[in-house]
């Protein structure tokens, strides 16, 4: 028997379906707070001295969290082409408009501080701005259309049409989404300046997180009506073949009046969207506390649910289609071969541990509180 059919082709695309799942959230968890932090810059830091507390709270890590980004990427094209080809032509505009918010970023940490003019420097501060905000909207507006569908089909000899426009996807529920992402990376950046910053910094951060935290849970808890009562689902109708062939137009897709009907046929499912809200909630309360470790914890909680509350709604859906249901990508008609798969998992399994140790000693070395005197003591070398 050849090695990698050794693990069921079903299998292996869960499993990847789970991966692409952990190295999407692991991008939220870690870069989340660095977009947060970026939106957050022009709020809490009212000095010079003060935004470049917040800047170096993430100018050591967040070139590190961008690891998971170009790994959920790399995943979407290895293991799920369709998915790739789907979303890139069809989100190509707002792709792009993150691409370019993202280059700010680093061109913003390298350049800001390299001349003393509050000009230039204020310039820089408005670009990292952008650089968190701009994404943080973004990635929660593509979310929405993804629940709502996206207009794309296929023919019959594969080939994407894609009938939807820019404008388009901005549209009351995916903006609804949008603050729900935005907000929510707020929340988690203010919770990492809370951990990282000292003196007015902190304190203004706990103040802009609790607002945050409480448009996170109204905004969820509203986006779950809405998603409930207004905004139909999908359904593989018949058996679903798991282990077939990867083309969308072999199998039949149904709409359904609600996504919610997921949970009536998986209850334990409920469990992510109530971590999600629990986590928002503790979060709130420990920012206005001033607990600093436990508050970051519950951040990430709160994360963790929320990406997995839509993941686990739409299973096995990744990419359903609004104008022809059939074309729809699910875990079972849009993955890679088998042998691809199995691949990929053996090279996950060898590298995804050595970059969590990295990540863990790193976090492990740069941590404590950034300081005023750090930043006055060594403006030279800091961002």
């Amino acid at each position: 028997m050849i090695l990698h059919q050794l693990i069921d082709f079903e299998l292996l695309r869960v499993v990847w379906w789970v991966l692409l799942g952990v190295l999407l959230g692991g991008f939220a968890l870690t870069d989340g707070f660095d977009l947060g932090v970026g939106t957050l810059l022009p709020f809490v830091g009212r000095t010079d001295v003060e935004r470049r507390i917040a800047i170096n709270t993430i100018g050591p890590v967040w070139e590190g969290n961008q690891v998971w980004f170009i790994l959920g990427g790399g995943a979407i094209f290895a293991a799920w082409p369709p998915l790739y080809a789907v979303s890139f032509s069809g989100f190509y505009l707002a792709m792009f408009a993150v691409l370019a918010a993202l280059i700010l970023r680093p061109v913003g940490f390298k350049y800001r501080s390299k001349r003393d003019s509050a000009a230039w420097r204020s310039t820089w501060d408005w670009a990292l701005f952008i650089g968190g905000a701009v994404p943080a909207l973004i990635f929660g507006v593509a979310m929405g259309n993804v629940l709502q569908g996206v207009p794309f089909r296929f023919n019959e000899d594969l080939m994407i049409f894609y009938d939807g426009s820019f404008f388009g996807l901005l549209n009351p529920f995916a903006l609804l989404a949008g603050v729900v992402s935005l907000s929510m990376l707020v929340m988690h950046g203010a919770a990492w300046l809370q951990l990282k910053a000292e003196g007015p910094v902190r304190e203004r951060a706990r103040k802009f997180g609790s607002i945050a935290a409480l448009v996170t849970i109204a905004a969820y808890v509203l986006a779950g009506i809405w998603l409930a009562l207004g905004i139909s689902g999908f359904e593989i109708a018949g058996i679903p073949v798991t282990d077939g062939p990867s083309n969308p137009l072999l199998g039949d897709v149904a709409r359904t009046p609600s996504w919610f009907a997921a949970y009536s046929e998986r209850p334990w499912i409920a469990v992510a969207p109530v971590l999600g809200v629990l986590g928002a909630v503790l979060a709130f309360f420990g920012l206005r506390a001033g607990r600093e470790v436990s508050t970051l914890l519950f951040s990430k909680l709160a994360i963790t649910g929320i990406i997995a509350s839509v993941g686990l709604t739409m299973f096995p859906f990744i990419l359903p289609s609004s104008i022809d249901p059939k074309s729809s990508l699910t875990v079972w008609n849009s993955s890679s071969s088998h042998l691809t798969l199995f691949v990929m998992l053996v090279m996950a399994v060898i590298f995804v541990p050595i970059i969590l140790a990295y990540t863990a000693w790193v976090y492990k070395v740069l941590w404590g509180k950034v300081t005023e005197e750090e930043i006055t003591s060594n403006s030279g070398t800091v961002y």
